[in-house]
């Protein structure tokens, strides 16, 4: 029993041992790990000091194998929070936000690729129905893009004073509108009516504009027995 509560209490500094470098919190909590191989692992904090006019701030979150991962925030040195960034693979991934003093400040949102492979399979939309999309290859070059909506807001008001949409690092042109679900249906309507007027018989094209005023006049079809 005694030889199991021995092991207990050393497991911490046996696993500390394991490391090239750490810290320890006010808390107790093991930070800033450099393991055996040197890379960066698990939680860090990480403090730069003002310098040639740029300012300090001090960052927190975690690392993978030398990668930052998952949710960062950073702060000024006063302690407002100036950013939330989201991290995959060490390059930013998804919704990122940044703050003034004030709020808000604007959104930005990234897609990450996976650095370790040299080719991802992305989704490409149809340009003309919004409902289909395209399994697309395309070759890595290691670094975050710029993907999906970014938008710009007023601080001290929170409303949006500008959006910008990017697809794989290219920004979209606002004037150029896919047609939604229901344009495209409209817009397949309209051309089947288009066809099936110009091949209607001429005597039902001219009963048709005969009777175009009135309601409940019934169609003529070429259907005999009505």
């Amino acid at each position: 029993m005694r030889l199991i509560i021995l092991v207990l209490l050393l497991m911490p500094f046996l696993s500390q041992a394991q490391y090239k470098n750490y810290k320890l919190s006010v808390k107790g909590d093991t930070l800033n790990i450099v393991d055996a191989k040197g890379l960066k692992q698990g939680k860090w904090i990480v403090r730069v000091e003002a310098l040639r006019g740029e300012p300090g701030y001090e960052e927190e979150g975690e690392f993978k194998n030398d990668r930052k991962e998952g949710v960062w925030r950073r702060y000024n040195l006063t302690g407002d929070l100036v950013a939330m960034e989201n991290y995959r693979w060490g390059m930013k991934d998804g919704i990122c936000r940044y703050f003034t003093i004030m709020g808000e400040e604007h959104q930005e949102s990234w897609r990450a690729v996976n650095p370790d492979k040299e080719y991802d399979t992305i989704e490409v939309p149809d340009p003309v129905d919004p409902y289909k999309v395209s399994m697309v290859e395309i070759k890595i070059e290691g670094r975050s893009l710029r993907h999906g909506t970014w938008r710009f807001y007023d601080p001290a008001s929170g409303t949006i004073i500008r959006t910008e949409t990017w697809f794989m690092d290219k920004k979209e042109d606002p004037n150029k509108k896919l047609l939604t679900g229901t344009s495209a249906a409209d817009s397949t309507l309209s051309i089947r009516k288009k066809l099936s007027d110009e091949n209607k018989p001429k005597e039902v094209k001219e009963y048709d504009k005969k009777n175009s005023g009135k309601k409940n006049y019934k169609v003529r079809e070429g259907r005999t027995g009505y």
